[in-house]
């Protein structure tokens, strides 16, 4: 029988069955990558895979979403659970494994996929298109998994290497207490000479702040009773300043056995026997690594209330921050925090506690994850704590908490005190009333409220002057006073 002639009837009808046929192979090609898209090993369920590694990819698919669904609504019922799962090592190391499989596994069921689509029976224009979509399938969901695979592995490094197990302490009447030090980078310097020191009051339940900071040109203090230093100075600290007690126990590091850190022990002592606190933990800010979170974040804006010098006049890049709202980047927050030219030691430090307030403020959960890679990056090199790891979800709820509340400080500065001769009874005193104030257990003011620093400002952080002391210093609203 003669074969039809070309644009016959017959070979037009077997040309068009041909063309349909190709066309439901190349939909059914699509439809399988679709299908491993949606549901891991469904297409090897339905197209004669492979049936066991269908079932186990569908069953771990439906096991994850399980575990998804219960994860979301445990959240949403213990809001401290997902800043547990967060920080815990062992979790993280769990997670990313998991992640890691999974991009491996889902992309061999991607090209499983398109071997079950019968990738040789497709014409040359159908075959590009589905390497083309097969590929960028599999490109994403590998891609996205790693990805997040190396987001918790960042994690994971950061609470390894910043947190450690030290000890776990239990809140002091209700309170926890967190020494926070200042001090300049560089190779064996941290815990000399911090440049700042300052203690985070924390209400265990609610979160409620109360930073009371101490200056560094603080003399003749005592130190908690039973340490090291009351016993080598029972009459006070006559030897330095207060940001020398920690070069001073370096120096004498000997009389700290089992001590890993004598510097930052000894300068605790000093600060209970000054405030009247127990000190739960510590944590020494490097400032260089403080400049780099600040960029990480984006920059923080301040109110800049009066010229601020950025370095010294003999600094080539010597120039002032002009009064007004400024978003400040790393290195000019830096020097806003720092700067004592034209300017005092208590100025600078009523201008730290408007950098903290501003970090706490303006650094939101949806800034943090977009810049998370930065900022685990600049944190690692940032701090230097005995904080435990497991003790880093608490303190993370407890600094969501006071996001929404008012900061209350206290500066150990004058006029209230004398830094060359304090009395140390009205520190302590001062001290309770500032926490009890912020816990509304004080008894109310009596007399006239007094009108100082409503004056015009004269600092570049707060409203306020040597002779009558900055508000940012003393505030029940930390927020207001700068």
């Amino acid at each position: 029988m003669p074969a039809p002639s070309p644009g016959s009837p017959v070979q037009a009808a077997r040309t068009s069955v041909a063309e349909r046929a190709a066309r439901i192979r190349f939909r059914r090609a699509l439809s399988l990558m679709v299908m491993t898209l949606v549901a891991p090993g469904s297409a090897q369920l339905a197209a004669g895979g492979n049936r066991r590694v269908g079932l186990v990819a569908l069953r771990t698919w439906v096991a994850m979403w399980v575990l998804v669904v219960v994860g979301a609504v445990a959240v949403v019922l213990d809001h401290g659970l997902a800043l547990t799962l967060g920080s815990t090592p062992w979790f993280l190391l769990l997670l990313r494994l998991a992640l890691l499989v999974g991009a491996v596994g889902w992309a061999f069921l991607f090209m499983d996929a398109w071997r079950l689509g019968q990738p040789l029976t497709l014409g040359l224009a159908h075959r590009r298109a589905a390497v083309g979509v097969n590929g960028v399938l599999c490109l994403s969901v590998a891609g996205a998994l790693l990805f997040g695979a190396h987001v918790v592995g960042v994690q994971r490094d950061l609470m390894l290497t910043m947190f450690g197990s030290g000890q776990v302490t239990d809140a002091h009447y209700g309170r926890f207490n967190v020494l926070l030090l200042g001090g300049d980078s560089g190779a064996g310097r941290w815990g000399l000479r911090p440049d700042s020191l300052t203690v985070a009051s924390i209400d265990e339940v609610t979160g409620r702040t109360v930073l009371v900071s101490l200056p560094r040109n603080m003399q003749n203090f005592p130190f908690a009773e039973g340490s090291v230093m009351a016993e080598q100075f029972p009459d006070g600290f006559d030897a330095d300043y207060l940001n020398g007690v920690s070069t001073w126990a370096q120096d004498n590091t000997e009389l700290f056995e089992g001590s890993e850190n004598p510097g930052v022990d000894a300068t605790i002592s000093a600060v209970e026997g000054i405030t009247g606190l127990q000190i739960n933990y510590w944590a020494m800010v490097n400032l260089q690594g403080f400049k780099d979170l600040v960029d990480a974040v984006g920059g923080i804006t301040l109110n800049v209330r009066q010229a601020i010098p950025v370095g010294l006049p003999y600094d080539d890049f010597f120039h002032y921050i002009e009064p007004g709202t400024r978003k400040l980047s790393g290195f000019e927050t830096l020097w806003y925090a720092r700067a004592r030219y034209d300017s005092d030691d208590y100025s600078r430090m009523a201008r730290q506690k408007c950098v903290m307030n501003a970090m706490l403020q303006q650094v939101s959960p949806s800034v943090a994850m977009r810049n998370f890679q930065s900022i685990a990056q600049a944190s690692s090199e940032l701090i230097s704590t005995n904080v435990p790891a497991s003790e880093v979800d608490t303190f993370l709820e407890l600094a969501l908490k006071a996001k929404s509340q008012k900061i209350s400080t206290l500066s150990i500065v004058p006029p209230m005190v004398n830094t060359a001769d304090p009395d140390i009874d009205l520190v302590h005193r001062k001290v309770t009333a500032a926490i009890e104030k912020a816990e509304g257990t004080a008894a109310p003011s009596k007399g006239r409220t007094s009108k100082k620093n409503a004056g015009a400002p004269v600092t570049g952080g707060s409203l306020g002057s040597l002779s009558e002391g900055y508000a940012a210093n003393q505030a029940g609203d930390l927020a207001s006073a700068c």
